[in-house]
């Protein structure tokens, strides 16, 4: 709207009036759209750092199963220290019936839950390695990317000569 006016009121000139004020303030449109894009790139590559593999529903329910077996195991042995400790007599014939399994059905039970758990541990080792080495092959470029930072610091802390200053400061030197 407001630039309308001023094309009515002004036509071509306008156009010269508005680059002569950017030279002393900023363009408040331009710089919102600068601000809104350094954000959505901040948000992006932070939405990238946190994205993880979507995995099947199989994968996460093998994942929520193998979360199972400690908590299970450590409330199974505090189950058993009150079942012993309320029934002995209940709890020693469970024993003496645990006690009848054959040697080998025991081996084959170590076999198969050592198998599929070390399984598990295996895959879940490889997907570790494999992120790991995505990390350290992103390794260079980061590093690049912080020294250009360093160095763009650098370039901005260090003094520039300015000759219109200069020749200002000379001036007011003189006219003092």
């Amino acid at each position: 709207m407001l630039s309308m006016i001023w094309k009515a009121f002004l036509g071509q000139e306008a156009q010269g009036l508005r680059q002569t004020i950017e030279v002393f303030r900023e363009n408040a449109e331009q710089a919102a759209g600068r601000d809104h894009a350094l954000q959505q790139a901040a948000l992006a590559q932070l939405a990238a750092e946190f994205t993880h593999p979507r995995k099947g529903w199989f994968e996460r329910l093998m994942d929520g199963i193998n979360r199972l077996p400690r908590p299970m195991m450590a409330l199974g042995t505090l189950g058993l220290m009150v079942a012993a400790m309320g029934d002995p007599h209940w709890f020693a014939s469970r024993m003496q019936g645990l006690a009848l399994v054959p040697e080998p059905l025991w081996w084959l039970l170590g076999i198969v839950v050592s198998f599929y758990f070390g399984a598990r541990v295996q895959v879940k080792s490889q997907e570790f390695h494999r992120s790991m080495a995505a990390d350290l092959a992103r390794a260079p470029r980061v590093l690049a990317q912080i020294s250009q930072a360093q160095e763009n610091r650098r370039a901005v802390s260090e003094p520039t000569q300015n000759p219109a200053l200069e020749d200002w400061k000379t001036a007011a030197g003189e006219s003092h």
